[in-house]
Order: structure tokens, then C-alpha cells, then sequence
């Protein structure tokens, strides 16, 4: 039977593109970089996927990552490259400014406040999203927040999951549930960590990397009926 949820935050409960695109569109403003296309966007998430993977992976620090991907980008578009490290200090306080729910997330949250343990486990900077929590009020809905700038260790370590287990105080892995959208980062770590995992994928992408996942959804309205299985597959 299921008793702790774990909750990623960006692209499962938030809609993480939506706040990334008001961020860089505002920031393209204050710096005087002329219009953010819809192409530029979808170019810059490219390459910030492939930069946390790298953090995943251990390959580099979070602060290479966070800088490093709009050196990258801007050299692409033909941006003075000297500023990215200051954008991205902008852009760390900017993208919390906007938050919008995944469809559902927030009533689902609420659904199960009380009857399980809420924690949310995400790999975001401390900056943004202790602002994108607190004005989402999802600092109140959660019972535990673990961002890995806090806990030392980035998903999908072992140690970030251990790190949760410990706080938490489980002792039988088996009443764990992680949902998340990332394979790399949730579905990974949570396999890893030896507790079962849902992967949240609503465009159906393919799983081409063959990474375990217990269960597989594309609404997060299918959740309530996971739980109600009380974990028994």
C-alpha cells in the first residue's frame, strides 16, 4: 500500500515551459536582445535538457550547467556570450515570477493532502523554485520539499533518495510511489533506488533508452487509480 507520494515539480506538477518562456522572453527585454522566436525557445529547451543530463550523469556542476547552456545558446544566436552568466542570475529569480499547473496537478494534490505523504523531490535551483512553491502554494499542499541544491546531490543519485528516505523515515520502500516526467531523472533514480515509479508522459514519447518504469500515464487524473490499487500490480 502506497503511503508516501513523490512528487517531481517541473514538467509534472508545473508547466515548466511555460514559465522558462516568460522568463527568457522578459529577460531577451531587459537586456535588449530583440525578439525571442518560438524557434529560439525550442532551441534553447533542447539545449538545457542536454545539460541536466549532464548534471545527471555527474559529467558537470550544476554551476557549468546553468551558465554553460546559455553560452551555448547565445553562441548559436549570435549573442555576446560574456553576459550568460549574468542572465542566468536573472533568469534563476525570473523563473519563478510565473507559475501555471500541469492540467489537473493542483486538485489532484489536494485530493490526496491527508491521505498520504506529499513530498515533492525536484532537481530545480533553490532560487526559483522555493519562489515557484511558495507562489504556487505548493509549500503549503507538500509536506516535505527536497531540492537538491538543499540536499547535496542531484537526481538520480542513490544518495538524493536516501537522503528523502531518511527524512521521511520509510523503512519499507515498497509504500513509495515517485511520479515524475523526466526518464532520466526520475524514472532512473527511483528504479534505482529501488521503489516503484510512474512516468508521467503525455506526448507518448518513446521510451528508447529501456528504462524500467512500473507504470506509464498521460493525465495525471490516472493517478487516483494507482493509488486505489493500494500499490498491488
Amino acid at each position: 500500500m502506497y503511503k508516501y507520494l513523490l512528487w517531481d515539480v517541473d514538467g509534472t506538477v508545473l508547466d515548466f515551459l511555460a514559465s522558462e518562456a516568460y522568463a527568457i522572453r522578459t529577460l531577451f527585454g531587459k537586456y535588449e536582445l530583440g525578439v525571442c522566436t518560438d524557434e529560439m525557445l525550442r532551441s534553447y529547451s533542447a539545449i538545457n535538457v542536454k545539460y541536466w543530463q549532464k548534471l545527471e550523469k555527474n559529467e558537470l556542476t550544476k554551476e557549468e550547467i546553468l551558465v554553460g547552456r546559455f553560452r551555448e545558446f547565445f553562441g548559436n544566436i549570435g549573442v555576446d556570450t560574456s553576459i550568460a552568466e549574468a542572465f542566468n542570475k536573472d533568469y534563476q529569480v525570473t523563473l519563478g515570477d510565473y507559475v501555471a499547473f500541469v492540467d489537473g496537478a493542483k486538485e489532484i494534490l489536494l485530493s490526496q493532502k491527508g491521505n498520504y505523504m506529499l513530498a515533492a523531490v525536484t532537481n530545480g535551483t533553490k532560487i526559483a523554485q522555493e519562489k515557484k512553491l511558495r507562489l504556487s502554494g505548493l509549500d503549503e499542499i507538500f509536506d516535505a520539499i527536497f531540492i537538491s541544491e538543499n540536499v547535496g546531490v542531484e537526481k538520480p543519485n542513490k544518495a538524493y533518495f536516501d537522503y528523502v528516505f531518511e527524512a521521511l523515515g520509510i523503512l519499507d520502500k515498497k509504500e513509495v510511489l515517485l511520479i515524475g516526467d523526466s526518464l532520466t531523472s526520475d524514472m532512473k533514480g527511483g528504479t534505482a533506488a529501488g521503489i516503484d515509479t510512474c512516468w508521467f508522459n503525455p506526448k507518448r514519447q518513446p521510451n528508447t533508452l529501456n528504462i524500467p518504469v512500473t507504470y506509464e500515464i498521460q493525465h495525471l487524473s490516472q493517478i487516483g487509480k494507482i493509488v486505489s490499487m493500494n500499490g498491488i500490480k
